[in-house]
């Protein structure tokens, strides 16, 4: 009896026999439910930032490209074909197009010639870009966690004021 009680004191209770493979699956734990979600949304938000930024330029480079002489409806097409070449990745990804023809813009890319917000007596050009980041995600599932920050699509615009001297 002796010897079997201190057979038990010699060897302890937890050995780490005992505990072989626990920080494995505690590491893939927080890895799942705590690093890959962060990193997901730091991605996706890299992402949409990226979008902005595109939609931004797209919308100066359509206003940019709106000065060249023409007649409004040859200046509304150089504004909307500049602006599709700046924003392509976005309309590939989101698999919209931007018909640039003289019967209608499409919904990423409108051209909108008329006065001036600041002179109504100066034509203007509007191009406005957007992109819907809750019916396109870059990432499956991050649309209904950015819902409380991107209530409608993403939008940029530019105005051009026209100079109709010259044509």
């Amino acid at each position: 009896m002796t010897a079997r009680i201190q057979s038990l004191r010699r060897r302890p209770p937890c050995t780490r026999q005992w505990q072989r493979g626990v920080v494995a699956i505690e590491f893939a734990l927080i890895f799942l439910f705590g690093l890959l979600p962060l990193l997901m949304l730091t991605l996706s938000g890299v992402l949409i930032f990226a979008a902005k930024q595109s939609l931004t330029l797209a919308s100066a480079e359509g206003a940019r490209a709106a000065l060249h002489y023409g007649t409004p409806a040859e200046r509304g097409m150089y504004a909307c074909q500049a602006a599709q070449r700046s924003m392509q990745w976005l309309l590939n990804f989101s698999g919209e197009a931007a018909a640039c023809g003289s019967d209608g813009l499409g919904d990423a890319i409108t051209v909108q010639p008329g006065p001036c917000p600041s002179a109504p007596a100066i034509d203007c050009m509007t191009v406005q870009t957007s992109f819907d980041y809750n019916a396109h995600p870059f990432i499956p599932g991050t649309a209904r966690v950015y819902q409380w920050l991107l209530h409608d699509a993403i939008r940029s615009s530019a105005t051009m004021q026209l100079d109709t001297r010259g044509s």
